[in-house]
């Protein structure tokens, strides 16, 4: 049979596209900034994959490879898909980590809304939001961090308290107050 009707055992159909896509995921414009915590909780993840997820597959990899015909055997299949899913993280990672940018608050920002600021925001029906903005790399909406590429961290950007902003979102527009401004270093752990 032609070797290109076989599949290498490497070859899980994953390739660069694969990581090109998680590239464009991770940063729709191409955005390469990011809090010092969300860097830091990139390299914890990678540390992790790499000092003790890799591992750990591996040895369960070599130990289902020792049970014998590899091709019915499903703990054999799954680790080394696992372990082309953990490789390719790396890769991305690694690749990620290179082109980020940390952004440090200055003291020149003080009173406007920039990357890294915690905003305090009031809307038409008096409910109070805080939203934190940070790079597309680490946003968590449940957490109250929102991309610095979202509509409404756009409106945000240069504003002072008291400013009024209009966000366009599918159910209608809304309006919002700016009530607080502030820089704080969150340092948090692998989520």
């Amino acid at each position: 049979m032609s070797k290109a009707f076989v599949k290498d055992d490497g070859d899980d159909g994953v390739g660069e596209d694969q990581e090109e896509q998680d590239a464009r995921r991770a940063g729709p414009t191409g955005t390469a900034y990011i809090t010092a915590a969300g860097f830091r909780r990139l390299q914890l993840e990678l540390e992790h994959l790499w000092k003790v997820e890799r591992p750990k597959v591996t040895s369960e990899v070599t130990a289902a490879a020792a049970q014998g015909d590899r091709s019915e055997n499903a703990e054999y299949i799954y680790g080394k898909k696992r372990l082309r899913e953990i490789d390719r993280r790396v890769r991305f990672l690694r690749k990620r980590l290179d082109a980020l940018t940390i952004v440090r608050p200055s003291p020149e920002q003080e009173g406007k809304i920039f990357f890294g600021a915690r905003v305090s925001l009031e809307d038409e029906d008096g409910g109070r939001v805080v939203y934190r903005l940070v790079g597309s790399d680490e946003f968590d909406l449940a957490g109250g961090e929102i991309s610095i590429e979202s509509p409404l961290a756009r409106a945000l950007l240069g504003k002072t308290v008291g400013d009024v902003v209009t966000v366009s979102r599918p159910k209608g527009s809304a309006e919002y107050t700016v009530v607080g401004i502030e820089y704080v270093v969150v340092e948090r752990g692998p989520a």
